[in-house]
């Protein structure tokens, strides 16, 4: 096989109290990448309407988490790399990651899958670390696997799916601004208190509880934060009243997705999705703020060759 077209979906990471460790694959959203076989190395070629981004492989999440993964297998291919990106960078739902999943997930098919899927998960971390400053795992886990995903552990790096309802739903707003992860994390206080922290982790807990037994009630009252959400949410306007509609019609819970400004509810069911879809769509038409709904069932597939 000389190339190959893949699609790697966007995601929700942190998904309520689970700051980076907790994330979910969206279905319908995500980055596609056609990767062909070259022996002139890496080469990604201009990504239209990005035309910001860098196009150095050692500077562009694909071409960093590509590398990681030749290191590792101690390979000296190359790639040539078209990519379709519809998944916006700052949006809060993965960008990075889609884009880093994609790219180890087809160069790993076109060189003969030496990896599982669980394995390539350190090689696109290296391309978060080049977006972000750090590599974390809580997008590009559910990006490559797929479904409702935990890391339990970075070092050393434990990646886990866990069952949930089939009929759980997701519907993503995301207002038509750019909150960069870096910055979203350099607000963050570096310590709380143990009672916070003790509150967080039976959220935590909960929520995984209620997706293995599918209680919904559950996990609607384990997605609190108490430690991310009341500082990020001031860099999202409109956040507070957006989830007391969410709520308000019916939602699960609702919370940031990832370091925002997108905003995420969990529902049962798509038709209360679609609700909340609409009622999100009114609400940010009044403050005549650009934005994007998302209604979503879990990807439970991940990264694939379309």
């Amino acid at each position: 096989m000389e190339k190959i077209k893949v699609f790697a979906p966007a995601t929700v990471a942190n998904v309520g109290p689970g700051f980076d460790v907790l994330g979910l694959a969206l279905d319908g959203i995500g980055d596609e990448l056609e990767v062909i076989k070259s022996d002139k190395g890496i080469k990604i070629n201009p990504i239209p309407g990005f035309e910001d981004l860098p196009l150095d492989p050692k500077k562009n999440v694909i071409g960093v988490a590509i590398q990681a993964l030749l290191d590792e297998a101690r390979l000296s291919d190359g790639f040539e790399i078209n990519v379709k990106k519809r998944v916006m960078p700052g949006s809060g739902l993965g960008s990075s990651a889609s884009s880093s999943a994609a790219a180890v997930f087809a160069a790993n098919e076109l060189l003969g899958q030496p990896f599982s899927k669980q394995e390539l998960v350190k090689f696109a971390m290296e391309g978060e670390r080049c977006a972000s400053g750090k590599a974390h795992a809580d997008n590009v886990t559910p990006a490559l696997l797929g479904g409702f995903t935990i890391v339990r552990s970075y070092s050393p790096l434990d990646v886990i799916n866990v069952p949930y309802p089939k009929d759980l739903h997701v519907v993503v707003v995301h207002p038509q601004i750019e909150v960069k992860t870096s910055d979203s994390k350099r607000i963050l206080k570096k310590d709380v208190s143990l009672e916070t922290a003790i509150s967080q982790w039976g959220n935590v807990a909960g929520l995984i509880a209620g997706l293995a037994t599918e209680n919904y009630e559950l996990i609607g009252r384990s997605l609190e934060d108490y430690i991310v959400e009341p500082i990020r949410s001031v860099l999202i306007p409109g956040y507070d009243k957006a989830k007391k509609l969410a709520l308000d019609n019916g939602a699960l819970g609702c919370s940031i997705s990832g370091s925002g400004p997108s905003i995420f509810a969990l529902t049962k069911g798509k038709a209360i999705a679609e609700k909340i879809g609409e009622a999100f769509t009114n609400y940010y038409s009044l403050l005549e703020i650009d934005h994007k709904v998302y209604l979503s069932a879990i990807n439970a597939e991940g990264a694939k060759v379309i």
